[in-house]
């Protein structure tokens, strides 16, 4: 009797980053799936914050409540900076496009955007300041110059540092292809 789950003998064929039909396109949703560095980091975080949890844990059954509630603090504002971490990026829906940084985010309705487009540019490695030649998806804002805006994607951030040159490609035309389709000329 065939089982109707995934088993190893049999080949998982379907394509990851094609949206089913089900969907909902009024969600946020992230066109491309967080890169190695970016969970990488998350999870050295999250790791760190588990020593912090177990010292505040100790501290609390050896000394003071309140320098135990500190330190307990500190664990969940390092938790909350690793989520965060994972939620950087850009988002799209029907609605618009949203750039989440790690502390602002930036959200651009359809009918304000004039063009999305991909460029080669000198990009900042892994944000850093150092820069490198790469590639960066940029928006094009009614009123705003494009040049004053930072990159939505580039070849070289976390998402992308380490990952083939296909999966930068394709997250690019996909956020190209939600802008085609709903901004308004």
């Amino acid at each position: 009797m065939p089982l109707p789950f995934l088993t190893a003998d049999r080949a998982f064929d379907t394509a990851d980053d094609v949206a089913l039909p089900y969907d909902d396109r009024d969600r946020w949703r992230r066109p491309y799936r967080p890169g190695p560095w970016r969970v990488g980091a998350a999870a050295l975080l999250l790791l760190l914050a588990s020593f912090v949890l177990f010292a505040a844990v100790i501290i609390a059954a050896t000394a003071t409540p309140a320098s135990a509630g500190t330190v307990f603090a500190v664990a969940l504002v390092v938790v909350a900076g690793a989520l965060r971490l994972l939620r950087m990026g850009v988002w799209v829906s029907s609605r618009g496009l949203r750039h989440v940084a790690f502390v602002t985010t930036r959200t651009t309705s359809w009918e304000q955007v004039v063009s999305v487009r991909t460029v080669q540019q000198p990009v900042r490695w892994l944000g850093l300041p150092r820069t490198v030649q790469g590639q960066a998806l940029v928006i094009a804002r009614r009123g705003r110059s494009a040049e004053s805006s930072a990159p939505l994607l580039t070849s070289h951030n976390a998402d992308f540092l380490g990952r083939d040159q296909l999966a930068f490609d394709r997250a690019a035309d996909t956020v190209e292809a939600w802008a085609a389709e709903y901004r308004r000329d």
